[in-house]
């Protein structure tokens, strides 16, 4: 199946739209959410678990409400939600602007480099059952993230992890589905690698 024009820049639509919220010098995540549609639940996780992938993280808390949201995102997902709900007390988290734009910058080139790789392909995965594997393993991975803020750089593997989920969500690509599930298998001892490799 060929790939239409919104598949095959889905990625960077998705930053553009993030870039384009970044209009203050201080932003909630509610802001965020808005601007790119309470009905793209995969458009939200990607660009919140890529801030906790870039240098943005550093921002203390971000990881635990990233979890969170991620969380929140999951369960709607599964419990077969229209639109995304959050509590006040994620929304009105604040975020600095510029940290998140860097962070944004940090990603764009590698993020513009994948998507030329992705394509709808095994797309059956998106369906259900196949599709509550990921889901509930991921999920399962959020629970640990606030705890990863002590140790470098995991928050930021698990994340990248779920970005790359949310991705192939995005592009219908089942292979990068496949990849994304491979990887969050190997997070755990990854982890235990990094704090006491």
């Amino acid at each position: 199946m060929p790939r239409t024009a919104s598949q095959s820049h889905a990625l960077s639509d998705v930053l553009d739209a993030l870039q384009n919220s970044l209009n203050r010098q201080k932003v909630t995540i509610g802001d965020i959410v808005d601007h790119l549609g309470r009905a793209s639940f995969a458009s939200i996780m990607l660009i919140f678990s890529l801030i906790s992938t870039s240098p943005a993280s550093a921002i203390p808390g971000v990881t635990a409400a990233v979890a969170m949201l991620v969380l929140l995102l999951i369960v709607q997902m599964m419990a077969g939600r229209d639109s995304v709900w959050l509590p006040g007390f994620i929304t009105r988290k604040p975020l600095d602007a510029k940290k998140v734009e860097g962070g944004v910058r940090w990603i764009r080139g590698p993020v513009e480099w994948v998507e030329k790789l992705l394509k709808p392909r095994l797309t059956f995965l998106f369906h259900r059952p196949w599709l509550w594997l990921p889901m509930i393993l991921i999920a399962g991975l959020t629970l640990f993230m606030p705890f990863m803020e002590v140790v470098p750089m995991s928050g930021s593997l698990a994340s990248a992890v779920i970005a790359l989920f949310a991705a192939s969500l995005l592009t219908r690509d089942g292979v990068l589905a496949c990849v994304s599930l491979c990887l969050l298998l190997v997070v755990p001892v990854a982890i235990y690698v990094i704090e006491f490799g």
